[in-house]
């Protein structure tokens, strides 16, 4: 059994967590190594399993990890999460499939690509900020926390984005500054750890390059089966999946659930990457 961790130029080696995964596997038998997803160089045939772990770069290479994704169905290769779930969730318009499905989400707008860029009147009247960002991004790319005011400048500074790029309008929820952001984390389906994220003072970008503050936290039973529920969405095995959200009123707001290439926070929560790592073995046995 051979097995390709997928990462990316900057991070060639994987991330220092992940690089455990690799003798964690060795323990049960399991070569695996770091490939960098678009080394022109590798032959993807040698591989019997791919495992998206710190492929980063992917929302700045659109077209180009679109058609290695193509690529690696028509091989034939088996991955991790599989191909029809990464190409799904790459693209944050499955909120919306996600809310048709009984899932609570933040206040979103789900704007198509156009020439006529309005959100003057589109945002609703109600809301006070909002947060925009491209349908295809991560890690704050492109991201813009602004107040409903000045929606004018914003349209401005996003007209030609639009015409690009699908986009996401959010309504802002101050909790996240408060309360913060909570990922619930899960292997094989089963509720593993959760993590709470707090920005800053002044911020809104929960991300640790933008100083955010990540805790271990036990939520509530209800709570794991709100996120339970975002995650039996899928009728495909996942070997992993991150619910990402704001807890307000013992209700879940699903921010946006990763089933690509996030953090699990294994460095938190003691035995995390041993479960990690048996999903992945039940999985390919």
């Amino acid at each position: 059994m051979k097995i390709a961790l997928l990462t990316c130029e900057k991070l060639p080696d994987l991330n220092p967590e992940d690089q455990k995964i690799i003798p964690a596997l060795a323990q049960h038998k399991i070569e695996s190594s770091a490939v960098i997803w678009n080394n022109k160089n590798i032959n993807w045939t040698d591989y019997d399993y791919l495992i998206f772990r710190n492929t980063w770069d992917y929302f700045e290479k659109e077209t180009e990890f679109k058609l290695w994704l193509d690529h690696i169905e028509k091989l034939g290769i088996k991955t991790l999460n599989p191909i029809e779930v990464i190409k799904q969730n790459i693209h944050k318009f499955y909120l919306r499939e996600m809310e048709q499905q009984g899932i609570t989400i933040l206040p979103t707008l789900f704007i198509d690509k156009t020439n006529h860029l309005d959100l003057v009147k589109r945002i609703p009247s109600h809301w006070k900020k909002a947060v925009i960002k491209p349908a295809f991004s991560a890690g704050s790319y492109l991201t813009e926390v602004f107040e409903v005011a000045n929606s004018t400048e914003i349209n401005q500074q996003y007209a030609s984005i639009a015409l690009e790029k699908e986009l996401l309008v959010q309504q802002f929820m101050p909790q996240i500054q408060t309360l913060g952001e909570t990922s619930f984390i899960f292997f094989n389906k089963k509720f593993s750890h959760a993590v709470n994220k707090k920005p800053v003072d002044g911020d809104f970008r929960v991300q640790s390059l933008f100083g955010g503050i990540y805790t271990l936290v036990h939520p509530s039973q209800d709570m794991i089966q709100k996120a339970q529920k975002v995650v039996d969405t899928f009728k495909e095995d996942l070997l992993y999946a991150r619910v990402d959200g704001i807890l307000i009123d013992q209700e879940l707001y699903l921010m946006e659930v990763e089933c690509i290439e996030p953090d699990l926070y294994f460095n938190l929560s003691e035995n995390s990457l041993e479960r990690f790592v048996a999903s992945i073995v039940k999985l390919i046995a």
